[in-house]
């Protein structure tokens, strides 16, 4: 297998609720093709972050949870940038915050509000957090998003904004069991003074919602700063997000940005 093919498997495919039919992730015949496959992912993810300006010094992370040891995840090391990100840089952590594979240290913020997030949610196998501006600027105000835009619907009456914690770094693991809790069951939550988290199916779904929401609150900002914004009614806001909010969506969406890094950065299977 060269660095731009798929991982050997059977492409899914399912039918949206629009009636188009979208190409899945592929299924695999081993649990290591598996942990390949979603390695590779995250180590994408974490370079499309990067070239997104999500990276700000040793802040933010991605993590995905192993397909075998399904109480450990993969996460990127501390201090390492986004940018620079290889698969053999990945490290696999417990949920007691031990480095089981790698040979770097965990950001213990990572550690903590992760590990708490997998245990919480075993629908969740992969998390998302970076120190994004529009991100922080929006957390500071503790309010949820708008459904202002078909973008924003995605989120509509599916995130929640947490005040726990909010602004203080989360070192202990009682502070994330708490926020962990608040997070409920949603794809994303607004952390109070801090900034955003995503979860998905897949690294893919959960860095795409990240990512999206990121430009959802910059679009909320800059239209309050130019006036009031007109709200999408309720059963607009809901039909969009049923077409457009659904794991293989979010799964789908991410697939032009893991096409461009995928060519122009192939170190990153390494």
């Amino acid at each position: 297998m060269t660095t731009t093919e798929r991982p050997t498997g059977l492409t899914n495919a399912a039918m949206g609720p629009a009636g188009f039919t979208l190409t899945g992730p592929p299924t695999f015949d081993t649990v290591e093709e598996e942990r390949t496959y979603r390695k590779q992912r995250l180590a994408g993810a974490l370079r499309v972050f990067g070239r997104l300006g999500f990276g700000e010094g040793v802040a933010g992370h991605i993590t995905v949870r192993d397909p075998e040891l399904t109480d450990h995840f993969w996460v990127n090391p501390f201090g390492l940038s986004f940018r620079h990100m290889r698969v053999s840089d990945l490290l696999l952590v417990n949920h007691h915050g031990e480095v089981v594979h790698g040979n770097a240290p965990v950001n213990r913020a990572a550690f903590v509000i992760h590990s708490a997030i997998h245990q919480a949610r075993p629908d969740v196998v992969a998390a998302a957090h970076a120190h994004s501006v529009h991100g922080k600027a929006w957390a500071s105000l503790g309010r949820p998003l708008d459904p202002i835009t078909q973008d924003a619907c995605i989120f509509y009456e599916d995130h929640v904004v947490i005040e726990a914690q909010g602004g203080a770094v989360v070192f202990e693991a009682g502070a994330g069991h708490e926020l962990a809790a608040a997070f409920g069951s949603g794809k994303a939550a607004i952390h109070q003074n801090h900034g955003l988290f995503t979860v998905g199916q897949s690294v893919d779904e959960a860095a795409f919602w990240f990512i999206s929401m990121e430009r959802s609150c910059q679009a909320q900002l800059l239209a309050e700063a130019a006036g009031t914004p007109k709200l999408i009614k309720h059963e607009m806001a809901t039909y969009t997000r049923e077409q457009t909010a659904f794991p293989l969506a979010g799964w789908f969406s991410f697939q032009p940005l893991w096409q461009e890094i995928t060519r122009t950065d192939p170190e990153l299977f390494d």
